[in-house]
């Protein structure tokens, strides 16, 4: 499960040599070793165990350039891990992972998930890196952990010209220090410079194709390698598809919408619960309007939450939208805003340090600091203040428990230094191997229209539609074994799927 989080953190050795370099980047070997535990940016914790069988992870770093318009001049690296195919006899070669944020490590993300693509391990090399300025690959860095604990505290949705004022000083200070402390990388940790990335990785793995599992942000990546690249798309996956043809803003749109349709299933979950639901409300309307009065007192007062920190409004917000990533924390969603009711902030602000990547020792990861770089440094859309308040209509129809924090997030590149690149990617990938796209009805952060959106902007022939009718955020790690089958037979077998399958 793939968030948005937060942080600043140490280089973990993915500064590069600085080295001006005249060879072909494509023929370097790579020095595989067993894994450390991950570093602070990536999310700490502990060295991954082997998988099933004793094979133990291994990792590496691959230079890059750091401007690609550059490609014979200064390197950067880039941070890589791998678990080897069962069956060499019968391997296919690599597959790439890329799990999303955008800023999310996958030199974390992939050991941790593992277990879910056990069976892909059968023909496959598991692969997964930390793209440019996440986890140890030259790490975005901006404010510090106190500074990110009140900065994720404060006030997000503004009520007044005092409150406006204190929220865009807030975005301007963060930004300069993005600026301060990774000011020479921010204009090239975007998207496009990420696929070439792929590209000079599956050369360097030693794969004619690049065969690919991309999800969430990971489906917009790979859209844009296949549009550079199509004639070397080996077997790809996408899942829990960021709509191609959306702007910044009607992405945000969207994906209030979709969380508001989340929220209003948990809800209807509740209520079909009847007593066994620990919320007040005999409807999923008076559950909603039960959050809502409780966002309204947030706002007002907040309460005891994790040691001497507070629960405010922002925090609870974040916490329930991260509660609706998957089905599986609704009852955590449920317990946390049955506590919060009653004074206990606790479980909310626990959701909310999930979703901003900070972790018990208060340590954030830089998640969040990469989300925001790579975002800015992609999209072109500004924000100003006056334009931020006049869409604020829409974002509260769209959704009237997280409207107004995701309408006020259009502000969150106005200060960037960098300018963004375009409105929106251009994925189209004609003659393209066919890209298995897949759909989540209930998706909450990654609506179910873009996949068609997906679809229909690589091209025909190219993309191959495929749509689960269940809850939270990706289908191939749901339980559904008629999503799994799909996915495998084809990254397995070369089996393509009709367009259009429905797994229910």
């Amino acid at each position: 499960m793939l968030l948005v989080t937060a942080g600043c953190s140490d280089s973990g050795g993915g500064g590069g040599n600085g080295e001006q370099h005249d060879r072909d980047l494509g023929s370097q070997n790579l020095d595989w070793k067993p894994c450390p535990a991950p570093s602070e940016a990536e999310g700490g914790g502990t060295a991954p165990s082997p998988l099933p069988g004793g094979t133990k992870w291994e990792c590496s770093f691959m230079e890059v350039p750091r401007d690609w318009t550059k490609p014979g001049g200064e390197t950067i690296e880039l941070a890589l891990i791998r678990a080897k195919a069962r069956d060499q006899a019968e391997r296919i070669g690599s597959l790439i992972f890329n799990f999303g944020g955008p800023g999310g490590s996958g030199v974390s993300t992939l050991p941790a998930a593992a277990q879910d693509f056990e069976r892909l391990r059968a023909r496959y090399d598991l692969v997964s890196f930390d793209p440019r300025g996440v986890g140890r690959s030259q790490p975005v860095e901006c404010l510090d952990d106190p500074e990110l604990d009140q900065y994720y505290a404060q006030d997000a949705t503004p009520d007044d010209s005092a409150e406006e004022k204190t929220y865009s000083d807030n975005l301007s200070r963060y930004d300069a220090a993005c600026e301060e402390n990774s000011g020479p990388d921010l204009p090239h940790v975007g998207t496009t410079n990420a696929a070439r990335d792929m590209d000079l990785m599956r050369r360097v793995l030693g794969d004619d194709r690049l065969h690919y599992f991309g999800i969430s942000y990971g489906t917009e990546l790979g859209g844009v390698y296949a549009h550079l690249f199509p004639e070397k798309v080996g077997r790809a996956v996408f899942d829990a598809v960021v709509d191609p043809t959306s702007t910044a803003v009607e992405g945000s749109l969207g994906q209030a919408r979709g969380f508001q349709l989340a929220f209003t299933n948990f809800a209807k979950d509740c209520v079909a619960r009847g007593d066994a639901c620990q919320l007040p409300g005999s409807t999923p309307e008076e559950i909603q309007q039960f959050v809502i009065d409780l966002q309204n007192r947030l706002e007002k007062k907040p309460i005891p939450g994790i040691g001497d920190r507070e629960l405010t409004q922002t925090q609870a917000t974040n916490g329930i939208a991260q509660a609706l990533y998957s089905k599986e924390y609704w009852p955590l969603l449920e317990q946390g805003l049955d506590e919060a009711d009653g004074g206990d902030g606790s479980l909310l602000l626990a959701l909310s340090d999930a979703m901003n990547g900070r972790n018990r020792e208060g340590q954030y990861s830089n998640l969040q600091a990469a989300n925001a770089a790579i975002n800015c440094v992609d999209f072109k859309e500004r924000y100003s203040m006056a334009q931020t308040k006049a869409r604020l209509p829409e974002f509260r129809e769209a959704s009237p428990i997280f409207g107004d924090y995701l309408g006020w997030g259009l502000m969150g590149c106005r200060h960037w230094p960098v300018p963004g690149q375009w409105e929106t990617p251009d994925v189209s990938a004609p003659g393209a191997a066919p890209i298995l796209v897949i759909g989540n009805t209930g998706d909450p952060a990654t609506p179910y229209e873009g996949a068609r959106a997906m679809v229909q902007a690589l091209g025909k022939g190219v993309g191959i539609e495929l749509t689960y009718e269940g809850e939270g955020h990706g289908a191939y790690n749901s339980g559904s074994k008629c999503v799994a089958t799909a996915v495998d037979q084809y990254l397995l077998n070369g089996k393509v799927p009709a367009s259009g399958t429905v797994c229910r």
